[in-house]
């Protein structure tokens, strides 16, 4: 039997890549009035939390990136923290999970997660202040994970 093109290395790239889209003209795009508010807050909320500048990823939004390698050797790259505005929910990726974030979700009001996703409604039925605190923890935990960064630092 032979063996597939590519086996053994990486044979495919991620299909989510950061794109040279215009941000402000993705949100200005969305239809929704409300999600496309909360985009905007969420924009200048995550800019200030990463202290990075927004980037499309397809249909979302990302701060910053890191390089990764799976245990089976496939290579990528992600956006540290990013965010979704979707009919149903606006979602929030908190790429390392949310150990250690129980006391922030709880404050944060209604809310779903997955397993790096956060799914809000309207933001304006959040607490901010917990939102951008997640959104800072999560960030110095990639850096740490994956920059080498430490994770003592106070901000992001």
């Amino acid at each position: 039997m032979g063996r597939k093109p590519g086996a053994g290395a990486i044979a495919s790239q991620n299909k989510t890549r950061p794109d040279t889209g215009d941000v402000a003209a993705f949100v200005a795009g969305i239809e929704h009035d409300g999600r496309r508010e909360d985009a905007t807050l969420l924009l200048d909320l995550m800019q200030r939390a990463t202290g990075e500048t927004p980037a499309l990823w397809g249909s979302m939004i990302g701060f910053g990136h890191y390089a990764y390698r799976t245990d089976s050797g496939h290579e990528g790259e992600m956006f540290l923290t990013g965010f979704a505005p979707r009919k149903a929910n606006m979602v929030v990726y908190v790429m390392p999970g949310f150990d250690g974030l129980a006391g922030d979700l709880k404050a944060l009001g209604p809310h779903k997660t997955g397993k790096s996703c956060l799914y809000l409604g309207r933001l304006s039925r959040i607490d901010l202040a917990a939102l951008e605190r997640i959104v800072e923890a999560s960030v110095r935990e990639m850096r740490r994970r994956y920059m080498g960064e430490s994770a003592d630092t106070s901000k992001v």
